[in-house]
């Protein structure tokens, strides 16, 4: 079944996804189970997308079609953790340039599941947005997500504007997305890089003394 799930999903058979998120709900099956699936299938979505086979539009609906499965299962995700009881805050945004953000919502819900306030600033977002957040905020960490080789420059600029604004030492930086490696993260000047959402999630935790 979690074959058949992420590949439906990378054909953006919408009614099947939904039918099919809801039986396994039914089932009485983990949850998280069927994100792990999403993530899968909207892998196989990247992967077209970098071969060509698909193009923007089928890159948003995919990204349209996530939200809806996310929001389905989300009230069956058990999460102990009040929101008075977060454990930090992280300021999250796909870098100037890019429009991409599947991995940045997906990113976002895993946080957020796992207890913490998040702000996601969605896509395209230039550094001094990242900069005024983080000041508003207070957030201690902050994810930098990009899919595009055009985003290594703007995560590095993103990385300098927090250094300028004297905000460098008072926040953790993960990278993460599609092209992004530990080579970026040395080139970027970040702290971290997540190969996926766990990962963020892992990071996260070990930086807020949560794991």
């Amino acid at each position: 079944m979690s074959g058949d799930f992420a590949n439906l999903l990378a054909d953006l058979k919408e009614d099947e996804v939904i039918k099919l998120t809801k039986q396994r709900l039914d089932s009485g099956e983990d949850p998280m189970k069927i994100l792990e699936d999403s993530r899968k299938g909207m892998e196989l979505v990247g992967k077209r997308f970098a071969d060509g086979e698909y193009f923007l539009p089928e890159l948003v609906f995919s990204g349209e079609l996530l939200k809806q499965v996310t929001e389905i299962v989300k009230p069956h995700i058990t999460e102990t953790t009040s929101d008075a009881k977060r454990r930090g805050k992280v300021v999250l945004g796909t870098v100037a340039g890019d429009i991409h953000d599947i991995g940045l919502n997906i990113v976002d819900f895993m946080l957020d599941v796992n207890g913490f306030q998040v702000y996601n600033l969605g896509v395209d977002v230039p550094a001094a947005r990242f900069v005024a957040k983080v000041k508003e905020t207070g957030a201690p960490i902050v994810g930098l997500s990009g899919f595009l080789t055009p985003a290594f420059d703007a995560m590095k600029e993103t990385v300098e504007a927090l250094d300028k604004a004297g905000l460098r030492g008072k926040v953790k930086i993960m990278i993460g997305g599609g092209q992004m490696d530990d080579e970026v993260r040395k080139y970027a000047r970040a702290d971290a890089y997540g190969k996926d959402a766990m990962a963020a999630v892992t990071l996260a935790k070990k930086w807020t003394g949560a794991s």
